[in-house]
Formats: C-alpha cells, sequence, structure tokens
C-alpha cells in the first residue's frame, strides 16, 4: 500500500476516532481525559497537512501543461480556476492542485438563467433550477475508462447562506471522513496513457454511459453533469493527475485544446469541433 494511502486511511481514522470520543464525553462518562480528546484531531490536522503539502520545486518539476480537449460544450464559466492560484482549490489533497470547476451559463431568448448564490433565501433549489444539470460530459482524450462510479444521489442546492454553512460546518466534515469517493461523488477516472489520469466529479445520478475497462475515444459521451458529492451546485469539477487513486495521485497541470484554461469569471464556449479535436 503506498505510503499517501496509507496516511489518508489514518487522517480519516483520526477524525472519527475524535468525533467518538466527543460524543461519549457529551452522551456519557468520558473514556479518556478530557484534554486528551483532542489529540486525535490534532493527529488528523497534522496528517492532513503533511500529505497535502507540495514543495515549490515539486511544482516546479510538474512539467508542462498537458493539451486535452474540453470535457463540455456550449458557454461555460470557470470557477476556482488554476489560472488565477494553485491550488485552485486551496488545497493540493485529492490531486486537486490544478483542478477547475465550471458552470453552465447560456446565452439567448428563452434559455435558463442560471441562479444566483443568496444570502438567506431560498435556501435550496432543485438541480433542475441550475443549466448545468444533465449536460453531457464528453471524454477530453483516448483513453480506458479506470473508474465510473454514479450511485449517489444529487442532493439540492447549497448556493445560499445558510446552506453553504451546513456544507462547510458539517457535510463536509463527514464527507470527508467516508473518504475521498464521497467528497467527489459519482465520478469517472480515465487513463490518458504516460501516467496521466483524468477526473471527472459531481456526476448525476444514472447518467453513465461507460464503465471501467471501456476505451473510450476523444469527444465521446460518459456521463452527464450533476450535483454528487461535496458540491455547492450542478456543475463540472475536472482534473489531471498522475495515479488513478484520489488518496495517492498528484495534480497534473492541463490545457484545454483551443481554449486555454478560463480564468475565475471567465465565460467560454467550447464548441463540437474543439471538444472533439
Amino acid at each position: 500500500m503506498p505510503v499517501r494511502k496509507a496516511a489518508m486511511i489514518l487522517y480519516r481514522c483520526c477524525w472519527i476516532v475524535f468525533v467518538a470520543l466527543v460524543l461519549v464525553s457529551v452522551l456519557a462518562d468520558p473514556l479518556v481525559p478530557y484534554g486528551l480528546t483532542f489529540v486525535p484531531a490534532g493527529m488528523a490536522i497534522v496528517i492532513g497537512l503533511t500529505v497535502g503539502r507540495r514543495s515549490r520545486t515539486d511544482l516546479a518539476e510538474a512539467g508542462p501543461p498537458v493539451e486535452v480537449g474540453p470535457p463540455v460544450t456550449g458557454r461555460w464559466t470557470a470557477l476556482n480556476s488554476p489560472a488565477d492560484k494553485v491550488p485552485s482549490h486551496g488545497t493540493h489533497g485529492y490531486g486537486q492542485t490544478y483542478a477547475i470547476d465550471i458552470v453552465a451559463e447560456p446565452e439567448g431568448d428563452g434559455v435558463p438563467v442560471r441562479p444566483p448564490f443568496r444570502w438567506l433565501w431560498p435556501v435550496v433549489r432543485r438541480n433542475e433550477d441550475f443549466p448545468a444539470f444533465g449536460a453531457p460530459l464528453l471524454a477530453v482524450a483516448d483513453g480506458t475508462v479506470v473508474h465510473a462510479s454514479d450511485g449517489q444521489r444529487d442532493h439540492l442546492s447549497r448556493n445560499s447562506g445558510p446552506a453553504l454553512a451546513y456544507l462547510m460546518l458539517v457535510e463536509a466534515s463527514v464527507r470527508d471522513m467516508a473518504g475521498a469517493g464521497r467528497i467527489v461523488g459519482n465520478h469517472i477516472v480515465l487513463d490518458l496513457g504516460d501516467g496521466t489520469y483524468a477526473v471527472y466529479a459531481h456526476l448525476r445520478r444514472g447518467s453513465l454511459q461507460v464503465r471501467a475497462g471501456d476505451t473510450v475515444r476523444e469527444g465521446q459521451r460518459l456521463a452527464r453533469c450533476g450535483n454528487s458529492g461535496n458540491s455547492t451546485e450542478p456543475h463540472v469539477h475536472f482534473q489531471l493527475m498522475d495515479h488513478p487513486d484520489l488518496d495517492v495521485g498528484r495534480g497534473v497541470p492541463f490545457t484545454w485544446r483551443g481554449l486555454g484554461i478560463p480564468a475565475n469569471g471567465e465565460a467560454f464556449v467550447a464548441d463540437e469541433a474543439v471538444s472533439s479535436g
């Protein structure tokens, strides 16, 4: 077992022990002195920081961006982009160093408009209110499906103040303890060759059109955009890694053919010609 994998398992175990000790201390006689209750939490924090760390030298040696096709078609807007900062999501964990989020924002008469963030109301929205929900996701290059799952539910949006607070303070912590698969939700991992793997996260439940072991061609439909896992709203989370296991893989820089890497808030249009190479 890789050291990083073992470390991540220990990390989750430490958090689970901490939560168990806190619950016992509240509901019954504590099992250990109160001060020692926080030792597992401290260990988890240290392990998380250590495993999630990447040195400047390591980042400098990541190599040039790997060119792939865009995973979608249509008009989208980038969020949490590596064009603005690295790591793009504030952590190197789960191979997210160069990850990007994109949301669908089509233009034109009669097209659905992406609901804006609200501080109080409505607290949640249906996934169908977001134009990204159900959008087809495409293979960014020829490759082989290493992992494909779509059994987790698509939860309601978390794009309000109260819902976002719940996500950050409760839901994200529970998902983190449950493992990487609960963080990314339904997802696909593609082996692109040369030690590079593409990850599509937060897929729509029941939308898979491929399974592990399938060979795919660039531009082929793989699944549909959803809102599963640690997600605020239906969107596409995409990243490249150097290993198929999210606990082990390190982020690999990439660029989308014909588009580059859009910055935060930048809208872009990917057409069929660009997406199919």
